[in-house]
């Protein structure tokens, strides 16, 4: 039986890598190329589908829980990331890869980011020949952005938003926040079902089982309120002028 849950684990994690690779969604306000992976609302969704494996005890389905109930939070921030707010931030370029000697490379470790004033960012990379790979990852990462090559920096104006645009960004992240809190409680779903099934089996026992659920819940609401608060911060970051 350990055997068999270790091989499903192992198949379990190759799923939960898959669900990070990049996925068209229209959660997205640009669309996506293979050069920045962000997180739609099918990727979190997958973040569940490991809960269907056999568990040996109540202890490894909490464990499992808390681990996929963080990765689901993990998505929401990194969805968030592709919100341009109309103000500077290094993190916007996060998610930019660079093909570099043929490996997608992340920018921000090949060159330094830097913010001159509210409205720009400056990178400057560490190996000057890279500088025509990273505009072209910046123009095809899908984040609207036009980059500035002049041979020795890049340089990127970030445009200010409308009211108008203002309020079509705080209804992309109330949606990003609920298809985390889904994900969230799909999980709940799938682990108190694992639950019910080692009573059922006679592996544990009533009591062990209403606790268990009761912790899982715990989780729940734990999970839920941290996408809560997520949110509420980026909104205040969207409407911040």
């Amino acid at each position: 039986m350990k055997v068999l849950s270790a091989v499903l684990l192992s198949i379990a994690s190759s799923s939960v890598c898959e669900a990070f690779a990049p996925v068209a969604s229209p959660t997205f306000a640009r669309g996506i190329s293979c050069q920045t992976c962000f997180v739609s609302s099918e990727s979190l969704a997958r973040v569940t589908t490991a809960l269907s494996m056999a568990f040996e005890s109540t202890e490894e389905v909490e464990l499992d829980v808390e681990d996929r109930m963080e990765k689901s939070i993990n998505a929401v921030k990194k969805s968030l990331i592709t919100i341009r707010t109309g103000r500077a931030s290094a993190s916007i370029l996060d998610m930019v890869k660079v093909e570099y000697y043929g490996a997608p490379t992340p920018l921000n470790q090949m060159a330094s980011i830097s913010v001159p004033n509210s409205q720009q960012l400056s990178i400057s990379p560490f190996d000057k020949s890279v500088l025509g790979d990273i505009e072209k990852a910046i123009i095809e990462s899908g984040l609207g952005l036009t980059p500035n090559n002049d041979g020795d920096l890049i340089r990127i104006n970030i445009p200010a938003i409308t009211e108008e645009r203002r309020k079509e960004l705080l209804k992309k992240c109330k949606s990003m926040g609920e298809d985390g809190k889904v994900s969230v409680r799909n999980v709940r779903r799938d682990a108190i079902e694992s639950v019910k099934k080692l009573e059922k089996a006679g592996d544990i026992g009533e009591d062990e089982s209403q606790g268990s659920q009761k912790e899982i819940q715990k989780f729940t609401d734990k999970y839920v309120k941290d996408i809560d608060d997520i949110i509420g911060r980026k909104e205040k970051e969207v409407m911040t002028v």
